[in-house]
């Protein structure tokens, strides 16, 4: 595949493009990052430098990308953080672009705006036009429990209300949902769940849960799921790839001991997901 991603980057650490970028290439596709913003760090450190890139300089990148004849090539647009509210029209307007290039063409937004622990903690000009405008646009959505909730107006907490409201973003334009952080209360103890739904059914994949904050995790669960989605054409196969990388991956950063996503450590686990967890089918 050959994947436009249009994120955040970060020289220290992995979020954005700098989380999703290198799964991606460890499993053998073409990616083109176009970054939104270069920080010297993630923000969840409370202190960062580097520039917030404006809209017209990422167009140009794209529009850059267009001149060398080569967007009918991409598969696959991912879109992540928003570091303000006019990057929209520039990744909608590429989606155009590279959709008029090729039709068969499929467009992932991982719709970050907040968490259940944290709120929404986006510019509050982001969440309403990522609701009303990109998410329409989109073919594949990858929010959690608390963003699936905000993007349908409901209070997600049960499997069947998530499941509601999986539905209820698929009418919206998305024709599949990836729900992460799924947490309802008839769950076993100790665990945490993510759910796929499209048109051929909804399935949940249970893991442990892991106590600890991993910045990052998100942008590479949107990135290998797309992939895993592209190449198996199966929303249940691609989940229970994905789910098996991204908790090896975890794993491996909390037996580290450091913040940061152990990335390179992990790369077998994206080429070769162990499989370990089952995905139930429940509709």
């Amino acid at each position: 595949m050959k994947i436009l991603s249009i994120q955040s980057s970060v020289a220290y650490g992995h979020v954005g493009n700098s989380a999703a970028v290198f799964p991606l290439q460890r499993l053998g596709h073409e990616v083109w990052p176009v970054f939104t913003v270069h920080f010297s760090n993630h923000t969840g450190y409370g202190a960062w430098r580097g520039p917030l890139l404006s809209p017209d300089d990422v167009r140009e990148v794209i529009i850059g990308i267009e001149e060398r004849g080569v967007l009918g090539e991409v598969d696959a647009v991912l879109s992540g953080y928003q570091g303000g509210s006019g990057i929209a029209d520039v990744i909608l307007d590429a989606v155009a672009r590279v959709k008029a290039a090729n039709p068969r063409a499929t467009y992932t937004c991982d719709p970050v705006m907040g968490n259940a622990k944290s709120g929404c903690f986006v510019d509050p000009a982001i969440p309403p036009v990522i609701r009303e405008r990109v998410v329409p646009k989109a073919d594949v959505i990858t929010p959690n429990q608390f963003e699936l909730g905000f993007l349908t107006d409901t209070h997600p907490d049960t499997l069947k209300s998530t499941l509601a409201a999986a539905r209820k973003a698929m009418a919206m334009g998305p024709s599949t949902v990836l729900v992460t952080s799924v947490q309802r209360p008839d769950r076993p103890a100790g665990t945490i769940e993510t759910m796929a739904v499209n048109a051929d059914g909804a399935w949940v994949a249970r893991t442990p849960y892991l106590p600890f904050k991993a910045n990052g995790s998100g942008d590479v669960t949107a990135a290998l799921f797309t992939a895993h989605l592209h190449e198996t054409g199966s929303a249940a196969e691609a989940l229970a790839c994905t789910t098996s990388s991204v908790f090896d991956l975890l794993q491996n950063t909390l037996d580290s001991g450091e913040r940061e996503l152990r990335l390179i450590a992990s790369q077998d686990t994206f080429a070769q997901p162990r499989m370990q967890f089952e995905v139930t089918q429940v509709r």
